[in-house]
């Protein structure tokens, strides 16, 4: 039988498996599903058609499953999915989404949530991501696998960050990020690439180098960027690194707008 405080509020209609743990004074809405082996600390309220994962550990003042910030919303019953083994500290706040859009946010497996970062409505967030304290994610982002935000980044709505990449704390991104990409700035740039990210995933120093040419040729080479990435692309057909950048660029909606800087501070040998 589930663990719940005697001062919690959880409606009839609420899902809870019977070993998850429900702490002092939360509040579940009739729409929510709890998994197995989550632990709610305290405080936490979820509304909402929310469905927590398995092991999910969701900190003091959390409140997830809230209505999407958005004036397009028209009241339906929007959604907010929240993978396994999640770690949500407190103050954190996602919200469901609208019908615009599948009417589904969306979080990943093994994400990190630190203190007051916000998931807006329709967001698709990977597995395996990070959000350091602070970070606010715009409507209908979508983030790939092992993301890492730097505290206070700020993500525009609309704007796709590749697998792999590093958003370092403060930056504001207003364009896409390549996967294994690193941004910087208020007005962030594109500063290189995310090599410490690579290495601790376990790619070889090969395929980093091989990355880091085609990298080189893309953004810097000869010819205009349309000719430069279909001729790295042939170049490189069938080097797994390369081709996921290369698809993640012609997969793009509207232009990769973000400046790009040829220094590679960020970068190591």
């Amino acid at each position: 039988m589930a663990q719940i405080h005697p001062t919690a509020l959880i409606d009839s209609g609420a899902v809870i498996a019977d070993d998850a743990t429900v702490g002092p004074y939360c509040v579940i809405g009739p729409n929510v599903s709890i998994a197995s082996g989550c632990r709610l600390v305290s405080q936490v309220s979820i509304s909402g058609h929310t469905t927590v994962g398995e092991r999910t550990v969701i900190y003091p003042f959390a409140s997830l499953g809230t209505p999407p910030q958005s004036t397009k919303y028209k009241g339906g019953p929007t959604r907010l999915v929240i993978g396994a083994d999640c770690d949500i500290r407190e103050g954190v706040t996602m919200n469901t989404g609208t019908e615009e859009d599948g009417g589904l946010t969306q979080v990943g497996d093994r994400c990190f949530f630190m203190v007051n970062s916000h998931v807006a409505h329709d967001c698709r967030i990977g597995n395996g991501v990070t959000f350091a304290n602070g970070v606010l994610l715009g409507g209908h982002s979508v983030i790939g696998d092992n993301v890492t935000f730097g505290g206070g980044a700020a993500v525009r709505q609309f704007v796709r960050i590749g697998e792999g990449a590093m958003i370092v704390g403060l930056s504001g991104i207003r364009a896409d990020v390549i996967p294994f990409g690193m941004a910087h700035g208020p007005l962030a740039d594109l500063v290189g690439l995310n090599v410490v990210g690579m290495r601790r995933r376990g790619h070889s120093k090969a395929d980093i180098h091989r990355l880091r040419a085609a990298y080189q040729a893309a953004f810097f080479g000869a010819g205009t960027f349309r000719e430069r990435v279909e001729q790295v692309a042939a170049e490189n057909a069938g080097h797994a690194l390369v081709d996921g950048m290369i698809t993640f660029i012609r997969e793009a909606k509207r232009p990769l707008t973000m400046a790009v800087h040829r220094a590679e501070t960020s970068e190591a040998s």
